[in-house]
């Protein structure tokens, strides 16, 4: 739809809130959240005040003279954004319908949720995980190795146990994530996802827009909470006489190893992980990770680019220092573990057909296989997800 100067438009009600360097704006009629600095804001006024795309030009190149005002194309990403209900009191056409997946777990009572998030355990989580650091460093023999993977001799036992472990584990992890946004009687979802070559869980937390900058980061670091309280229980165990029978040892082990890798993991703020939102919300600079990436890009192609945010010079830090993490791990436990099972599971293809270890080796490989379908669907869901994706950036990236 062409627009003038001329044009006066109509958008959906909107509800705007303040947040830590911008305003996050959520669209009552779609419910999608954008964020948007304080000249969109002013725009939007404008606009619903009645008056016309040219006029509000007008106004705001006098109020924002060090701005680069253009509202022809504030008002076309308004309408990309499918933001606009009118246009000079034509109905607009949307050129495409968006398929919103109803949000639900209502019947999870805020009231479970706050037994689990209240003012108590705001300050018992973090200390529970000081906790955790100072049995480690106490006794380094709790500390994970590679292989607390092989509790059984057969690789089939090992691969369903530590997936069924897994499994749980995610599982509970994600009972954070619902159980804290439930708290604030908000609606969310599970999903699959990826991360890296890993297929996880996702709770949809877009809902957590509407609460402040510190319940956000609430509902974010909540998976990771509950994920320490097991580790706790897992550590007391393995420190007790519980862990003398060596089949149960294994298995306390098992859990922590998975717990240990998947908190270190989260460290890795080169993806988007749970710690990476928390550090993203924290400073107010959203579409972080972005540009860093573009930030690095600039350094490893010798061209300098004048950074004003700090944060961004200071999140790329941090950006080499997870991808290190992520080099040390591989190198440290993934790397043993797949030499192990190329020394002693891949030989037993060749074995007879009615042998155990043949039958170890294949179904070792259909495991993997499962593994690899279940990956693809998160990255082909991941991409399509993209290709729908659109944001306002800061007044200096777009022009309004």
């Amino acid at each position: 739809m062409q627009l003038t100067a001329d044009s006066i438009i109509c958008l959906h009600e909107l509800l705007i809130r303040t947040d830590n360097k911008n305003f996050i704006i959520e669209d009552l009629v779609t419910h999608e959240f954008y964020e948007m600095p304080v000249v969109c804001i002013d725009a939007i006024e404008l606009i619903n005040d009645g008056l016309s795309l040219g006029e509000i030009e007008h106004l705001l190149i006098e109020k924002y003279p060090d701005e680069e005002i253009d509202l022809l194309d504030f008002g076309q990403q308004l309408l990309e954004l499918d933001l606009v209900e009118m246009v000079d009191g034509a109905k607009v056409s949307l050129e495409k319908t968006r398929n919103h997946e109803e949000l639900g777990l209502k019947w999870i009572s805020p009231k479970l949720g706050k037994i689990f998030f209240n003012r108590f355990t705001r300050f018992f989580y973090p200390l529970l995980l000081l906790v955790n650091l100072f049995l480690f460093v106490k006794d380094t023999d709790l500390f994970p190795r590679y292989q607390d993977l092989f509790v059984f001799d057969t690789m089939m036992f090992n691969i369903l146990l530590y997936a069924g472990i897994s499994i749980v584990l995610i599982f509970i992890h994600e009972c954070g994530h619902i159980l804290a946004i439930r708290s604030f009687n908000l609606p969310t979802r599970l999903q699959i996802g990826s991360r890296l070559f890993f297929v996880v869980f996702e709770t949809d937390l877009t809902q957590g827009w509407k609460l402040s900058s510190k319940d956000r980061n609430l509902l974010f670091l909540a998976g990771l909470y509950f994920d320490s309280f097991i580790l706790f229980i897992a550590l007391i165990l393995k420190m007790s006489n519980a862990s003398s029978h060596g089949f149960i040892n294994g298995i306390i082990s098992l859990i922590i190893f998975d717990i240990v890798i998947r908190i270190i993991y989260q460290c890795c703020i080169y993806m988007k992980t749970d710690l990476y939102y928390v550090f993203e919300n924290s400073t107010g600079n959203y579409n972080l990770m972005e540009s860093g990436i573009e930030y690095l890009t600039a350094l490893l192609n010798r061209k300098r680019k004048a950074v004003k945010n700090k944060i961004i010079v200071f999140y790329s830090f941090f950006f080499l220092i997870g991808i290190l993490l992520t080099f040390s791990m591989f190198s440290y436990y993934y790397l043993p573990q797949l030499v192990y099972i190329m020394i002693n599971v891949l030989p037993g293809f060749t074995e007879s057909v009615s042998s155990l270890k043949f039958w170890d080796a294949l179904v070792f490989c259909a495991q993997m296989l499962i593994f690899l379908l279940l990956l693809s669907y998160s990255l082909f869901k991941k991409f399509e997800s993209k290709r729908e994706y659109r944001t306002i950036y800061s007044g200096e990236e777009n022009n309004i």
